[in-house]
């Protein structure tokens, strides 16, 4: 029951974005390098960077920096010196590193999209009032703390994007954990990818968009269906929800 209402909550946090963070650019390439974020999940900034990157179908190598956490504090300085506000990017492929989502996104979209950002996703005062709105639904009227915990020696893979409400829960329990990941955005790039994994609305046999990352993962396991969580660590792999804050808690949170 409780699970449940995680999900609803996430659902309607969703809504208040507009679902914003839902739909993936058919023609975005990787860079060869995975850009780096330093991020909340809760922070209003951030979410407007986290939507523009599910939007623009780029990865990133997140690492969470929740309130009074500080396993990437130094990380985080060593690449922003004196400006260690969040969000901060750092790009490997252009040496470029940013603080905060209006200038972080202006360069994303202008680098991988040669475009200007759309208006839903500057850092206006609406914006970030219904960012902030987002976060409240989630029943948390502070900021997320960290939880004491094991850090992971690699980074785990989440196959996600920004407004499922499904991956929301995890990514927060990534965050309150401080475990570093590599979110592979999955962005739905078509009708037939508009739905949960187990309703989508298409007639017929689903087939994603040929040579995608949802292509990939429905050759490679067999579905398609976030989240997804890679812990290479453990040679862990998981779909469910509920299955994978288990996992996470019983694996890295210390007691």
């Amino acid at each position: 029951m409780l699970h449940h209402l995680n999900i609803l909550s996430s659902v309607v946090s969703s809504t208040l974005r507009g679902w914003r963070g839902a739909s993936g650019s058919k023609h975005i390439q990787q860079p060869v390098l995975t850009p780096m974020l330093f991020d909340a999940e809760d922070d209003a900034e951030c979410r407007l960077v986290r939507e523009a990157l599910t939007e623009l179908n780029l990865d990133v190598l997140i690492y969470p920096c929740p309130q009074g956490g500080s396993r990437f504090s130094a990380e985080l300085k060593a690449q922003a010196g004196t400006d260690v506000t969040i969000p901060y990017l750092v790009d490997p492929n252009t040496h470029v590193k940013l603080a905060g989502a209006q200038a972080i996104n202006a360069y994303l979209f202008q680098q991988y999209k040669v475009s200007t950002t759309p208006k839903a996703l500057q850092a206006s005062t609406l914006n970030l009032l219904s960012s902030r709105l987002a976060s409240t639904a989630r029943f948390k009227l502070t900021a997320l703390q960290a939880q004491a915990s094991k850090p992971a020696p690699q980074p785990l893979v989440l196959y996600s994007f920004e407004a499922s409400p499904y991956s929301r829960p995890v990514r927060e329990k990534l965050c309150q954990l401080e475990l570093a990941y590599k979110l592979i955005n999955l962005g739905k790039q078509q009708l037939a990818d508009v739905g949960p994994a187990t309703f989508r609305l298409h007639t017929g046999e689903y087939h994603p968009l040929p040579n995608s990352k949802r292509a990939k993962l429905l050759a490679e396991k067999g579905r398609v269906q976030v989240p997804f969580l890679i812990d290479v660590n453990q040679n862990i792999e998981l779909f469910e929800s509920k299955d994978i804050l288990r996992y996470l808690e019983e694996t890295y949170a210390l007691r």
